[in-house]
């Protein structure tokens, strides 16, 4: 029995017409990468697994896609663990995976980057700017704007304090959804004013639980971040006295007046608010973005340590966040080199894909890159197009020739299928007379053009 053609879970196929839409947002995004002076980097598809786990929290441990050993898996795993499987007691299944598993697919590009760094130290130079286009992969449940397998756009700079970094990555946001024609909201906050949140809480220890919570407002609510807190061990006269958070509202210049009276006597906190001022302040204003402070943006990451952004389309029917990032001061650490700070944001290319498709933004030529169509009555014609289509394809026009002598109306077809714009007609009459037909596929309208007028007809 033929085995039904499918693909996982939470992965897609892209069509043509797809890629060359996919293919416009990396390039648009790439170009201003480049223009703000970020350099190329790939790093493996897999990652050594102890790289990855404990870097994004227990949460974000969970969705690691762990790699199967190859070979006898089994042979490696721990003799006392083989002995509990055998007598049918339980093995926790994250002991179970480290046995069978030492490699993992990268779940982000920022740790990948930081590993880099780390091993490559020596060999650049800091400030350290570079970018990442690369698919990374999350054992989450799919769902709508949502997959297990997507593209991330990376972009960071490490190897630098200076909130500058911050500033010019805003505006770097900013230029790439100008460059996109989508209105978005960059949404800002400061862990550090989180952290003093925690502190005035009376239970700082609990800083994470409680970040990793607020950081599911949008999603849940404010009553199940208040029960998965208490689920955590976080008390009520805690979550009573962090509750000012979810009412603060109004501009940053108001909503700074409230955070300093509630958090103010905190030196972590006048840290917070003096770093999102400095970047309220020298961003200027904004093309195709709005920037805004909020309080609740908690970004639920365990590495960042100071700004965090998070971009939302201020178009549109998708509510999850499609760009987000922030500074962490050492990641870097983990791998053995202290106090590389470093600030970075990312693109999700997948749902800025969904997001341009839903308000139609994206440019209608993108659905062929071929522009001229060559049709095929016979042998002699063929060869006689062949000549012309090596001219036109020198003057940089995409085009090409149908390959096989079939009715008319099957390569003009062809031609609509593709949404080719024009259409070369050359049969034995306009051989004798040196001339190409024309079709504009679009109009339907047809003229004869001289051969050294053809790429000037269509440009």
């Amino acid at each position: 029995m033929a085995t039904k053609p499918s693909i996982p879970k939470g992965t897609r196929d892209f069509s043509p017409q797809e890629m060359l839409r996919r293919k416009y947002i990396f390039q648009t995004i790439e170009s201003v990468f480049r223009k703000y002076g970020f350099l190329p980097l790939e790093t493996p598809a897999m990652e050594n697994l102890a790289t990855l786990t404990g870097k994004y929290g227990e949460e974000g441990d969970r969705l690691i896609f762990k790699v199967l050993n190859s070979g006898d898996a089994w042979k490696e795993v721990a003799p006392e663990v083989k002995e509990k499987l055998a007598k049918g007691e339980e093995v926790h299944p994250g002991r179970l995976a480290a046995e069978l598993s030492d490699k993992a697919l990268r779940y982000d590009l920022t740790v990948p980057f930081a590993r880099y760094v780390v091993q490559h130290q020596n060999e650049l130079s800091f400030p350290f700017k570079r970018y990442q286009i690369q698919p990374v992969w999350r054992a989450d449940r799919p769902q709508k704007g949502r997959y297990r397998e997507f593209y991330q756009c990376d972009a960071d700079v490490i190897g630098s304090k200076s909130l500058l970094n911050e500033v010019e990555l805003v505006q770097l946001i900013d230029e790439v959804y100008a460059g996109l024609g989508l209105r978005v909201a960059i949404k800002v906050n400061d862990r550090k004013l989180l952290t003093a949140m925690a502190q005035i809480s009376g239970q700082p220890e609990k800083v994470v639980d409680m970040v990793t919570a607020i950081d599911k407002l949008d999603k849940i609510g404010q009553d199940k971040v208040e029960e998965e807190m208490r689920a955590k061990g976080v008390t009520d006269t805690a979550i009573a006295s962090i509750a000012p958070l979810f009412r603060l509202s109004g501009t940053w210049a108001e909503q700074k007046e409230k955070l300093e009276r509630w958090l103010g006597s905190l030196p972590v906190a006048q840290e917070g608010l003096k770093n999102l001022s400095a970047i309220f302040d020298a961003t200027g204003s904004l093309g195709s973005a709005v920037l805004e402070f909020d309080p609740t943006l908690a970004r639920g990451l365990d590495y960042y340590t100071g700004a965090i952004f998070e971009v939302k389309a201020a178009e549109g029917s998708l509510q999850s966040s499609i760009s987000g990032g922030g500074r962490y001061d050492d990641l870097t650490g983990i791998f053995g080199l202290k106090g590389m700070s470093g600030v970075g944001i990312s693109f999700g290319a997948d749902r800025i894909y969904d997001v341009l498709l839903e308000t139609g933004k994206f440019p209608a030529e993108l659905g062929s890159s071929t522009r001229l169509l060559f049709t095929n009555f016979g042998e002699a014609e063929a060869l006689h197009s062949l000549a012309l289509l090596r001219e036109v394809r020198k003057a940089g026009i995409a085009a090409e020739l149908y390959p096989d002598a079939v009715k008319m109306a099957k390569q003009f077809k062809y031609a609509d299928d593709k949404g080719i714009p024009f259409v070369a007609i050359i049969g034995e009459q306009e051989m004798k007379d040196g001339t190409i037909t024309v079709k504009d596929m679009k109009r339907g309208e047809q003229r004869a053009v001289k051969a050294t007028e053809l790429i000037a007809a269509i440009s």
